[in-house]
């Protein structure tokens, strides 16, 4: 199996899986829908010990349609760019983000309210693939932070608490966690490689070595040593094909 197909193979898996999760989270909230069911007391609790098990089950929960979509939508996206751009950093960043998140909110949020939704989990994941590529600094990863800032450039906004009823503090601990992530994991991943471009300038770079000159201060002089620069030019035209 050659790269590509390794590639396509990897791709498929990742789809697979993403689609698995986001099919899990659709049917929980389908099942409410249906049976009437309010799975809201599975969210996290904050300081409550029967509100410890939403540290597990909260992402799966939804208020309504409206509130699933908006998560479910963006998590795809973003969990599909993370396990294909970051293949040796997705799962911990993943898992990591997804229990940090819940332990954070029911450790330092409101009380006597339940936290619901997957959005803590969406802003840890899109933190870490904006500030991972600052920290990186290759070609991949900036393109991925120039995408994530022009999709989800106002996300920052709810970190802030301007509605009662969302849960910025899901979304605060889910951009700390992501950073602090970013930080962590920033060299796990091998470094992209450079574009034929990029490598073709450096080599002419290297190539390029100054002549051998020699200034006598006191003579008030220049010596060019005649046989590097004979040299120099029979480089020239080896490399540029010139008979």
């Amino acid at each position: 199996m050659d790269s590509s197909d390794k590639d396509k193979e990897r791709i498929k898996s990742i789809l697979l899986y993403t689609f698995l999760f986001i099919l899990i989270v659709w049917a929980v909230r389908i099942t409410e829908s249906i049976f009437g069911f309010e799975f809201y007391t599975y969210g996290i609790l904050p300081k409550d010990k029967g509100g410890l098990l939403g540290i597990f089950t909260s992402p799966f929960i939804h208020a309504d349609f409206s509130h699933l979509i908006s998560n479910t939508t963006t998590l795809f996206a973003i969990v599909f760019i993370l396990f294909y751009s970051y293949p040796k950093s997705a799962k911990p960043v993943f898992f990591i983000t997804y229990f940090a998140n819940g332990l954070a909110v029911w450790f330092f949020a409101r009380t006597g309210t339940y936290h619901i939704g997957a959005s803590g989990l969406v802003y840890g994941l899109l933190s870490f693939l904006f500030f991972v590529g600052i920290l990186r600094k290759d070609v991949k990863a900036i393109a991925i932070t120039l995408i994530i800032t022009f999709m989800y450039g106002g996300f920052i906004w709810g970190v802030f608490p301007t509605d009662p009823k969302i849960s910025f503090e899901s979304h605060l601990a889910g951009l700390i966690i992501g950073l602090l992530c970013a930080v962590i994991f920033r060299k796990k991943d091998p470094v992209e490689k450079k574009y034929e471009w990029e490598e073709e300038e450096k080599e002419n770079d290297e190539y390029i070595n100054p002549v051998d000159i020699r200034i006598n201060e006191d003579a008030d002089e220049v010596y060019f040593n005649d046989d590097e620069i004979d040299e120099e030019i029979e480089r020239i035209k080896r490399r540029h094909n010139i008979k």
